[in-house]
C-alpha cells in the first residue's frame, strides 16, 4: 500500500488525517489504472492470430476508459489536497504486482492472461471501496462506478474464454503464462 500522504487541507467534512488515508488508497488505484492501460495497449500491439482484429479493436475503448478512470482518481486526490504521483518511476516503485508477462501471442492466449489481470484489479478495487467507504461516500461512489466498468471489461474478455458449458478455459490458472497456455 502507498505511504500515508496527509495533506495540509482537504474537502469539508473530512479530516486531513482521513484525507491522507484516502489519498494513499487512491495512489495505489492510480498506479493500478496506469499499469492496466499500458498493459491493454501492450496486448493491443502484440496480439496476433485469427481473432486479431476483434481483440485489437475491443481493447482501444477499454484503454480510453481506463485512462479516464486514472484521470478521475488523480483529480479526486487533488481535490482532497493530495498529490497524484503519475510518473513511471512512481508506478514501478509503488506497485505490488509483477509486470505483464506475455509478449507477442495469439489473441485468445492474451485474453486468458488479461482475465487474470482483470481479476487482480477488480479484487483490489473492491478492497479500496471497503477502505474508503467508511470515510468518504464521494470517493466510494467514484470507485463503485469504476468497478462496474472494469467488471464489464472482464466480461468482454471472458466471453472469448467461456465454453458452451459455461466454464472458463482458464479455470484454475494461477499465472498469466498458465492462463495463456490454457486459453490458447
Amino acid at each position: 500500500m502507498a505511504q500515508n500522504q496527509t495533506p495540509r487541507y482537504t474537502v469539508p467534512g473530512i479530516s486531513v488525517e482521513q484525507a491522507g488515508e484516502i489519498i494513499s488508497t487512491l495512489q495505489t488505484r492510480l498506479h493500478a489504472l496506469n499499469d492496466l492501460h499500458l498493459t491493454l495497449k501492450h496486448v493491443h500491439w502484440n496480439v496476433v492470430g485469427p481473432h486479431f482484429i476483434a481483440v485489437h479493436e475491443m481493447l482501444d475503448p477499454q484503454v480510453d476508459q481506463v485512462r479516464d478512470m486514472a484521470d478521475d482518481v488523480a483529480e479526486r486526490m487533488a481535490a482532497l489536497g493530495g498529490v497524484a504521483q503519475g510518473t513511471p518511476g512512481a508506478l514501478v516503485a509503488g506497485r505490488t504486482w509483477e509486470d505483464y508477462s506475455v509478449g507477442r501471442a495469439d489473441a485468445i492466449a492474451h485474453l486468458g492472461a488479461l482475465d487474470l489481470v482483470y481479476t487482480g484489479v477488480v479484487e483490489d478495487v473492491r478492497k479500496a471501496i471497503e477502505e474508503v467507504g467508511r470515510i468518504d461516500t464521494a470517493t466510494e461512489d467514484l470507485l463503485i462506478g469504476q468497478l462496474r466498468a472494469l467488471e464489464q471489461f472482464q466480461w468482454f474478455v471472458r466471453a472469448h474464454l467461456e465454453t458452451s458449458g459455461g466454464t472458463l478455459s482458464t479455470a484454475g490458472a494461477r499465472t498469466e503464462e498458465a492462463a495463456a497456455r490454457q486459453a490458447g
